[in-house]
């Protein structure tokens, strides 16, 4: 007779309805920007071939993974990374993971805070 029982029968299910009516249009919005995605970069891809011509069909067989020449391109190197400083990103990686680690100790999520007693169910 009060909360959500006050308008419906089964809140329940209308709750479960709503989630499932979610993830139906999570699927069509998938199907949509997959159609949308690949409409577009078909178009793309012919604009850039008629303004670029031979040019553009190296740069995409060199982007491919095969060198003009047809040889195989260089694999991943190290000291390149260094080079390019693209360490950063792995330490901005460290650093976020780091403090969501903290956070979520600070918080308690991975054990108790101090002064606190653990109450397990039933006990």
């Amino acid at each position: 007779m009060s909360g959500p029982y006050r308008w419906l029968a089964h809140p329940l299910y209308v709750g479960s309805s709503i989630m499932g009516a979610g993830v139906v249009a999570a699927v069509l919005v998938t199907i949509y920007l997959g159609a949308a995605v690949t409409a577009a970069v078909r178009s793309e891809e012919a604009f850039l071939r008629h303004a670029f011509g031979e040019r553009y069909v190296r740069y995409r067989t060199a982007s491919a993974g095969v060198a003009a020449n047809g040889e195989r391109r260089r694999r991943f190197s190290a000291a390149r990374a260094m080079a390019n400083r693209e360490h950063r990103a792995a330490i901005g990686l460290a650093v976020a993971v780091l403090l969501l680690l903290l956070k979520a100790t600070y918080n308690g999520a991975f054990w108790p805070a101090a002064g606190t007693r653990l109450v397990r169910p039933g006990g």
